[in-house]
């Protein structure tokens, strides 16, 4: 296994309180958890500086995912852009306050761009927005997750070119949109640590792996939903056996949408 694993769900199982959360994640030995923004800010400061309090004395790893708007590279400087730096900052924000590991964001679109350009693009906003964080002092590590859109922006291949070019900026691999990308191809373990090889390239030495997994139904090489484990053909040991080859620690988030296909990938990985 990874010389650490932790590993939990990609919600948080219980907004009433930071102690409700925290025990609901410990009821089902779960060591990690996603603090979930994509549809909205849910979480005020005062609950993230309590529940990451808490998951620090229980060495549970957290993160944010930034809404889904949250992201860089537009083409048009405007509202939209405004909009996306604005969710980014308060995700950082946020993360600062509960000590999460990173930001969790989506790398953005083509936009009738060349890939080229909209990595370009993608850096020199993220620099802009690293200037603005810093001047706050939340200038805490993002996380650019591989998408499953085979046409956009989005692949392992560009997650890591912008990872590389921004030291504060790592590749969330995530397993489901590959399998979907690739049109099924991760079945054994090469293709898995293939992806982690190139992740591992680009991440600064001690810092974990940010991994998404899931069971995953797709079409035309693109996602269409996550599954309950086992109705697609994404499976959990392949990853485990890839993660025994690398001296990184890491943190895998289930985004399968039942609990109990969380609790199964656990105990495959043997988290």
């Amino acid at each position: 296994m990874a010389r650490h694993l932790h590993y939990g769900p990609a919600r948080v199982p219980a907004r009433g309180s930071p102690q409700g959360a925290i025990d609901a994640l410990l009821e089902r030995g779960l060591s990690a958890c996603e603090i979930d923004f994509e549809g909205r800010f849910w979480m005020d400061y005062e609950f993230a500086e309590a529940f990451g309090g808490l998951a620090a004395e229980h060495d549970i790893a957290l993160s944010v995912h930034a809404p889904i708007a949250g992201f860089m590279g537009h083409a048009e400087r405007g509202k939209k852009l405004n909009m996306a730096v604005g969710m980014l900052d308060h995700s950082a924000g946020i993360a600062k306050a509960a000590g999460a590991e990173l930001v969790v964001f989506h790398p953005g679109f083509l936009l009738g761009r060349t890939r080229e350009d909209a990595i370009d693009s993608i850096v020199e906003q993220l620099g802009e927005l690293r200037e603005r964080l810093e001047g706050k002092e939340r200038a805490v590590p993002f996380g650019i997750e591989v998408m499953g859109r085979v046409r956009e922006i989005g692949s392992i291949d560009d997650v890591c070119e912008i990872a590389s070019r921004l030291e504060w900026v790592r590749p969330v691999v995530d397993f489901a949109h590959m399998h979907a990308t690739s049109d099924g191809a991760f079945l054994t373990e090469e293709p898995f640590v293939e992806a982690l090889e190139q992740a591992d390239a680009v991440i600064e030495p001690g810092a974990p792996f940010h991994i998404h997994f899931s069971d995953i139904q797709f079409a035309n090489r693109n996602e269409t939903k996550h599954l309950p484990y086992g109705e697609g053909t994404l499976r959990a040991e392949p990853l485990r056996a890839a993660l025994t080859r690398f001296d990184r620690p890491a943190t895998v988030i289930s985004e399968s949408p039942t609990a109990e296909s969380t609790d199964e990938i656990k105990a495959i990985l043997g988290a």
